[in-house]
């Protein structure tokens, strides 16, 4: 699908550095972004992410000549320069170094320039002697062979013909077949090698012409890429007029064309996009900062809503948590509040179930299956048992002195068998029959052997013993039940009791941010009271499943509405200052009706009387902070200290032993009197100093009061201590 048409009167256009532009003849605007027919010229259409690019790397690094400088080139092409002293890097050729880096690109075009021409020269002189070599090889070859060809031509009457005895023409005869087949085998060696160094020689010549052809490519994009760099960078059209947000809507979407990680910082993403000429749309590099902020947390928060988003669709929350439940819960003496704190930030726990109370409920759920489970097993497991043993009862062979494995043989094929699953139990199960059937499998005795009794006497007795044996196992059976129940219910008790510390001790800390957490999300209006925000608290599981008593609970409460008041009374105070710029502006100066429809009067639900009657509490408060910096303002200044206490030395001094005629005698001459001096300093001379402070401007409205203040101040000054000299 192609971009949808223009609105009427917009016209497309290319600028001279390729990048395509809009232009409306009517409003004689222009835009980078393309117009949408129905939106406004700012909209941006969402360009799909591209591929993932790999981390930009210095590729190249060139000293500069004469200079600390280095040209660094990157792997994406970008070229910047570094200080190798200041270690300070700068994607623009700085004004100091213009004049060698010119020379320096001077150099490297002549160098390249002599390079490529020796390469040409090199290139033409290997393929003129490969093809001279293979000339000569064929030559050679060609010789060879015409000259083979001319000793097999030669006339029958130059012939020599000798008498030789018939065994030596034989021998000849061999001889010379050896040797036309030497020869043949020779001939045929050095076709190959020929053709070998003709296949050879072509190889190299293609590999050079490949590779001359690729260094012609190579100094191409070069050429390219110096001529980019040599003209301005950031060539924009003459006619461009954007406003702020579409220059921001633009910049962001060089941002998502280039896929800038919104993890990276602003310094490391910068070589990716600086080359391109959106990126001056915007006016300073503050505006670019702030634009790629927004990108990053636009980005991170899309790239965390999909993360989630996969999670919810790759799994089922109920079959999570199901699959929790069975593989974390082993026993039914599992507590659902220290499985609840174990797992409670795990998503498989939260991610199911409108809240705890839910989850618990499936929980106890699980817990009954699971005991109702293992009893089953139980039960199966002891009527197995009682099986076997009626196995081994019945089949007879079951005596003192049988060996289980001759025993195993002849009631392996019964179920009853398999239904024991463990071979050793299988075998402590035979132990245990022979050892409760020891008594009445003994061998009886012979008919030699047999006294004299009376058999039914003897019978009585067997069943009195039968009897007897049968009440003891009964009551050792009773015995260890009750032992069992009484273990079981110790355990029991302690597990109750481990559960209660652990509610109970869920810690207070814990317990108190969480219910303020819950504060802070459910109440937000200064003016409510517990009674009215309890209904609405009780159906907030963090208030049901609170471990706080109700005191500290209410403590927690009033202490959260307190701080709720004290912001907007802050907000208020705030409106107050903007309001009135003088200790001395009355209430009915303010513009009453602005401040009682603002916010923090809305929410402090005052009425005109009260707000009068805070703004008088604020007054007060705002009057006894400046006494206190005027009173703090005469105490920080040296002047005011110095002539005040120098100007009470009369009479006696402070530690009754000088007087001040004892000073005028002393006095020599040519000696400033400090006393006459700091008698001639007045009130207005103190005034004078002070009266740029802006402690002291603030009582403008009352002056009479503020010279007061500083009289009363003068007056409480102590006079100096004069030191005394011990000779």
């Amino acid at each position: 699908m192609g971009p949808p048409p223009l609105p009427a009167g917009w016209t497309e256009h290319i600028s001279p550095n390729g990048q395509s532009y809009y232009y409306n003849a009517a409003t004689q605007e222009s835009t980078y972004v393309r117009p949408m027919p129905g939106f406004p010229p700012g909209t941006v259409l969402p360009t799909p992410p591209g591929p993932q690019k790999k981390k930009e790397k210095p590729l190249e690094k060139t000293p500069i000549p004469g200079t600390d400088w280095l040209r660094v080139v990157t792997t994406e092409g970008n070229t910047f320069y570094t200080h190798k002293v200041e270690k300070r890097s700068i994607w623009t050729v700085p004004d100091e170094i213009r004049d060698a880096v010119q020379a320096l690109e001077h150099q490297e075009q002549e160098a390249r320039a002599k390079a490529e021409h020796e390469a040409k020269e090199k290139a033409e002189r290997d393929a003129k002697r490969v093809e001279e070599e293979v000339q000569r090889i064929k030559s050679e070859v060609q010789g060879m062979v015409g000259k083979r060809k001319a000793e097999e031509s030669v006339p029958v009457d130059e012939l020599v013909i000798t008498k030789k005895p018939k065994v030596d023409d034989e021998e000849e005869d061999e001889d010379e077949d050896e040797d036309e087949s030497e020869e043949e085998e020779e001939e045929e060696w050095q076709r190959e090698a020929a053709a070998q160094l003709a296949a050879e020689a072509e190889e190299e010549r293609k590999r050079q012409e490949e590779e001359r052809k690729r260094q012609e490519e190579e100094e191409k994009k070069l050429k390219e890429a110096e001529t980019t760099r040599g003209k301005a960078q950031l060539n924009m059209p003459d006619r461009v007029d954007l406003s702020l947000d579409e220059a921001k809507a633009l910049f962001k979407t060089l941002l998502q064309e280039k896929d800038v990680n919104p993890l990276h910082p602003w310094d490391t993403s910068l070589p990716l996009f600086i080359s391109d000429p959106r990126y001056v749309l915007l006016p300073s590099v503050s505006a670019r900062k702030e634009a790629f902020d927004e990108y990053c947390r636009d980005r991170a928060r899309e790239r965390r809503q999909s993360n989630v988003k996969k999670e919810k669709e790759a799994a089922n929350p109920k079959e999570e948590f199901e699959r929790l439940l069975r593989e974390e819960v082993k026993s039914t003496r599992t507590s659902w509040t220290e499985w609840r704190r174990q797992w409670k930030k795990d998503r498989r726990f939260f991610g199911w179930g409108r809240d705890d109370r839910e989850r618990e409920k499936r929980f106890r759920e699980y817990v009954k299956e699971l005991g109702e489970s293992e009893s089953q097993k139980r039960a199966a497991a002891q009527k197995a048992e009682a099986d076997f043993f009626a196995l081994l009862k019945e089949s007879g062979i079951a005596k003192p002195g049988a060996v289980w494995k001759e025993v195993k043989r002849t009631i392996i094929n019964d179920s009853r068998y398999d239904a024991v699953g463990s071979s050793s139990l299988r075998e402590e199960l035979f132990n245990t029959f022979l050892k409760a059937h020891g008594a009445s499998a003994t061998p009886e005795p012979t008919s030699r052997d047999k006294p004299d009794y009376n058999e039914k006497a003897e019978q009585k007795i067997d069943e009195e013993d039968e009897a007897e044996r049968e009440r003891t196992k009964r009551e050792k059976k009773e015995r260890a039940v009750r032992e069992r129940e009484e273990r079981v219910k110790v355990e029991r008790s302690k597990v109750e009791a481990a559960i209660d510390r652990s509610r109970m001790g869920l810690t207070k800390e814990e317990g108190e941010l969480e219910f303020r957490t819950m504060l802070t999300d459910a109440i937000r209006d200064p003016q409510v009271t517990w009674d009215s925000v309890l209904p609405q608290l009780k159906t907030d599981p963090r208030f049901t499943n609170s471990p706080l008593p109700l005191n500290q609970q209410l403590h927690i409460f009033h202490s959260h509405i307190a701080a709720l008041r004290s912001k907007h009374l802050a907000s208020l105070h705030a409106l107050f200052v903007s309001h009135s710029p003088s200790l001395a502006t009355p209430f009915t100066e303010l513009p009453v009706a602005s401040l009682i429809s603002s916010l923090p009067v809305t929410k402090l639900g005052f009425d005109v009387d009260q707000l009068e009657q805070e703004y008088a509490k604020y007054q007060r408060e705002r009057t006894h902070e400046a006494r206190l910096a005027f009173d703090q303002m005469l105490s920080e200044n040296a002047f005011v200290e110095f002539w005040g206490r120098l100007g009470k030395i009369g009479g006696q001094g402070v530690d009754q032993s000088i007087k001040v005629d004892d000073l005028e005698d002393d006095a020599e001459e040519g000696q400033v009197d400090m006393k006459a001096l700091a008698k001639n300093v007045d009130l207005k001379e103190i005034v004078k100093v002070l009266k740029n402070d802006k402690r002291y401007l603030v009582f403008d409205h009352i002056p009479e009061q503020r010279e007061q203040w500083l009289r009363d101040y003068l007056a409480q000054l102590p006079p100096p201590k004069l030191s005394v000299h011990v000779s």
